[in-house]
């Protein structure tokens, strides 16, 4: 059973158009998906559930489209602080990304959501927002640069172990499994330093159509493979 499970939620705005509705009803179907798929990690016992909700890329998309996204995000994040769920299964839940560019409203649902779980730790369930993998990576380089700069570390001191502590995921296991839905098969700019030897799994299923089954079927395609981490 993979560890930790990353999902490329793909596909929300074509389920939208294939029922003709607007973009943003896409996304809110995909938002009331997420809670279901939270539930099925659980049930295997998976500890670390990371999901890529909103690029920094998708923040250049229209107004309007934008303004429903930052509404999702902010009643989303209020109701995790608040969901007896969460509560009862300890689940620590976070926001990775540089979520400080977002409006007032969405970061001071994702503090309240993160202060109120944040001695949980059965379970970590990790929202990437205005995240972007290139992003990560320079902002790490950049904080090694000033460290190593006031003298704070060495320049041999550098390491991947090191590196790794200057992310936002500093404090996770790199995925095992990373899965997209939408038929997609791509990575799109998501957590790139971190997959290096995770394993890909791709499915035609748009994420508001993604079924237990589906789930089901990338975690059998996970577990029929040897993985053998470049040795």
């Amino acid at each position: 059973m993979p560890r930790h499970v990353a999902v490329i939620m793909d596909g929300n705005r074509r389920f939208a158009e294939r029922f003709g509705l607007k973009p943003w009803s896409g996304h809110q179907k995909g938002r009331e998906k997420l809670d279901d798929v939270l539930d099925w990690t659980m049930e295997l016992g998976i500890k670390f559930f990371t999901v890529y909700a909103l690029s920094t890329e998708n923040l250049k998309r229209s107004k309007e489209e934008v303004e429903h996204l930052m509404d999702i995000f902010e009643q989303g994040f209020l109701d995790a602080a608040e969901d007896p769920r969460v509560h009862k299964n300890k689940i620590k839940v976070r926001a990775i990304g540089n979520y400080k560019i977002l409006p007032e409203r969405v970061r001071k649902a994702i503090e309240k959501a993160q202060e109120m779980t944040k001695h949980y730790d059965n379970y970590y369930f990790n929202v990437a927002v205005a995240y972007g993998g290139r992003e990560e990576i320079i902002q790490a380089i950049r904080r090694i640069a000033k460290d190593a700069k006031e003298g704070k570390i060495e320049i041999e001191d550098i390491t991947e172990e090191l590196f790794s502590k200057y992310l936002y995921t500093k404090d996770l296991p790199d995925p095992d499994l990373i899965l997209r839905t939408s038929g997609e098969e791509r990575i799109s700019n998501f957590l790139l330093w971190q997959i290096a030897y995770s394993e890909l799994y791709f499915t035609d299923v748009y994420w508001p159509g993604f079924r237990k089954i589906d789930f089901l079927r990338a975690i059998r395609s996970y577990q029929r493979r040897k993985r053998r981490f470049g040795k």
